[in-house]
């Protein structure tokens, strides 16, 4: 029986045949990167491969790697072996890796969600034999709204609040979500403020050519009256924390897909819940997998057994494998004094924000 061309190991996705992995945890000597959340894109390989639009926020986050970057449908080739990406629609730069060798093609996901969020690339589903697949959404409980009504309600709440005369938080992360709450804001209602870790990304992302709607970096020297009368996106290292508190009175609103469930808003103290996520909930998930044509499916993390489960029942091939990935990503602690940094996972510190 031929050898698959990629394997689950426990350093991460390998082809043999390439000699790379694909957003492995450990390091290796050639790495392909799906996205810039911290659970796939780990420091300490020698070589990084990832999509263009991931390139300033990879430096920002790891340090100065070997990175090579390119662009949705771009082909390289490592010994015989084909590799090119494809929008996933997750984050800005996130990108589903293609494979092929001798005509058999494998694709890894990543994270992706296949509603069009108006600032990732659109998903665009990839015909294929093997589709490596998350599922961290994947019960029929999960079902997302439109991003319009989403943001209806956003935009209400904070109107609301500067009418109320106290300040208003949204919490998401800081690649991601971030960037999709400040392009969906109403303008017109106040300014935008940004935590350390959400604005260095921002400028991260503007150095790579990524437009975004204007923002303000809080220090030490802003005004809390000024702040009370716009917006603060922050991430959710910053929930509970003498950052957040010097800002009262406020309302603590939270972006996620776990706000879907009953309890959630509650568990994370958050005034508003917004059920917002960056990952295809229970439909999008299964059109597509479909879409892609495959003759197996593996999903990686999320509702692994039940998801497998369902898929045999309709008809898929579907198998359940571990991986690491499905941690979300880490944002960086939060002190009072407001410095950033990151570390890499040896704890060595790779890059410190400015005040």
């Amino acid at each position: 029986m031929a050898k698959p061309l990629l394997e689950f190991t426990d350093r991460g996705i390998y082809c043999a045949q390439g000699k790379f992995y694909i957003d492995p945890w450990k390091p290796v000597d050639d790495a392909v990167i799906t996205h810039a959340h911290a659970d796939h894109a780990y420091w300490g390989h020698k070589n990084y491969l990832a999509h263009h639009l991931s390139k300033e926020v990879l430096y920002y986050r790891l340090g100065e790697i070997n990175l090579r970057t390119i662009e949705y449908g771009e082909t390289v080739t490592k010994n015989g072996v084909q590799i090119s990406m494809y929008p996933a629609g997750h984050v800005i730069g996130s990108a589903q890796i293609r494979v092929e060798y001798k005509g058999v093609v494998w694709v890894v996901s990543g994270d992706y969600k296949t509603d069009d969020d108006g600032i990732s690339t659109a998903f665009e589903p990839v015909k294929c034999h093997h589709f490596i697949s998350e599922c961290t959404f994947g019960m029929p409980v999960y079902s997302w709204k439109p991003q319009s009504e989403i943001f209806t309600d956003v935009n209400n709440w904070w109107h609301s609040n500067v009418e109320n005369g106290i300040a208003t938080v949204i919490v998401g992360y800081s690649l991601g979500k971030a960037q999709r709450i400040l392009q969906n804001l109403d303008l017109d209602i106040g300014k935008v403020y940004t935590h350390g870790v959400i604005e260095n990304t921002n400028e991260a992302l503007r150095r790579n050519g990524v437009t975004l709607n204007p923002t303000e970096r809080i220090t030490s020297d802003s005004s809390k009256e000024e702040v009370r009368k716009g917006i603060i996106i922050a991430p959710p290292s910053s929930v509970g924390t003498p950052w957040m508190r010097k800002f009262g009175p406020y309302s603590f609103g939270y972006c996620s897909g776990w706000m879907a469930i009953r309890g959630a808003k509650r568990r994370r103290a958050a005034d508003r819940g917004f059920i917002m996520s960056d990952h295809a909930d229970w439909n999008g998930l299964v059109s597509a997998i479909d879409a892609t044509g495959c003759e197996c499916v593996y999903l990686t993390h999320g509702y692994t057994a039940s998801f497998t489960r369902y898929l045999n029942e309709i008809g898929f091939n579907a198998r359940e494998v571990h991986t690491l990935y499905g941690g979300e990503e880490e944002d960086a602690r939060v002190t009072e004094g407001e410095e950033v940094k990151e570390t890499a996972p040896s704890g060595d510190v790779v890059k410190e924000g400015a005040q």
